[in-house]
């Protein structure tokens, strides 16, 4: 999963349980890069740092917002695994207590380039998190799926020119 010429780039999306946010932030960047031609050019999955929820379907809310919005969630949830440190050229991390999880769990030399989901909104403040939206209502569904658009648009741009292959006869 290597950015290379021709190598699919790869993104792992990671919150605490894998039901809620990361499966969002991964169908949700799925579709923007299907939308965009470039679903050959990556591997895109999400995870969980701790691995209690591991085989469940997504949270039954998140995937009713999710089919409100026309998007299926289709993961089931795992946890982090050592190997996705040098598998995934990204592991972005949904907020700063699942970031800081991943870095004390990295490797001394990890391939994978760590960083938070909203660092990709230009219009999010520094260090600013997608919100667990477990314990609360319907609303705080929709606002994890809006915060991710937002941020899945902008990590796309960032990646763009490593994923659109050159033409040689510009």
């Amino acid at each position: 999963m290597t950015s290379g010429a021709g190598e699919r780039l790869g993104v792992l999306f990671v919150c605490m349980g894998n039901i809620c946010r990361s499966p969002v932030a991964e169908a949700i960047f799925a579709d923007l890069v299907a939308a965009e031609g470039l679903g050959s050019r990556f591997d895109i999955d999400s995870a969980g740092t701790i691995d209690l929820h591991a085989g469940e379907a997504p949270d039954p809310r998140s995937a009713a917002e999710a089919a409100r919005r026309g998007l299926a969630l289709r993961h089931r949830a795992r946890g982090l695994r050592p190997d996705d440190f040098q598998r995934f050229d990204w592991i972005i991390a949904l907020d700063a207590h699942n970031l800081e999880a991943l870095r004390a769990r990295a490797p001394a030399k990890p391939r994978a380039r760590l960083a938070l989901l909203r660092s990709f909104d230009p219009l999010s403040p520094p260090g600013a998190e997608v919100p667990d939206p477990y314990y609360g209502g319907p609303e705080g569904f929709a606002l994890v799926h809006d915060l991710c658009l937002r941020a899945g648009r902008g990590l796309l741009e960032q990646l763009r020119p490593t994923t659109t292959p050159a033409n040689p006869r510009q």
